[in-house]
């Protein structure tokens, strides 16, 4: 997979450590990728016992870094959504038009880019049974 570049190189550093976890269906951006380290996991100890992160500004860095590194994890996704969608309860779908930052897994950014027409299309009436196909782009695009 082809990983999307960062929004902005300079601002990597810049975002906090906590972020909302994954939700919202549809990203806008990647603001950078990081590697969580685990002490308990055998990471070194560089935070007094607690959890910490290496930011990156691409994906094949980070992956590097959690392959070669002890007590690490697989890269994650600081991800920008403009817009998203909420899904208070299970199959009821709310368009946010709200900005917020999500950590998600890297595989989830094989979705295509939210555009104009994602959130609508999702939530048509007439949209397909597995409304997923349409962020997966395997459903066709209304006009």
């Amino acid at each position: 997979m082809n990983f999307p570049p960062v929004l902005d190189v300079l601002k990597v550093g810049d975002y906090p450590a906590e972020a909302k976890a994954g939700g919202g269906y549809v990203w806008d951006g990647v603001l950078k990728y990081r590697v969580w380290c685990h002490p308990e996991r055998g990471a070194p100890d560089e935070a007094e016992g607690s959890d910490y992160y290496y930011a990156f500004e691409n994906y094949e860095e980070a992956a590097e870094f959690a392959r070669t590194n002890p007590g690490t994890e697989d890269p994650l996704a600081l991800v920008l959504q403009r817009e998203y969608i909420d899904e208070p309860e299970p199959g009821q779908y709310v368009h946010m038009r709200a900005e917020r930052i999500t950590e998600w897994p890297v595989a989830f950014l094989s979705r295509p880019q939210r555009d104009a027409q994602t959130i609508p299309d999702f939530l048509a009436e007439d949209a397909p049974a597995n409304r997923l196909d349409i962020l997966r782009a395997l459903a066709p695009r209304r006009a």
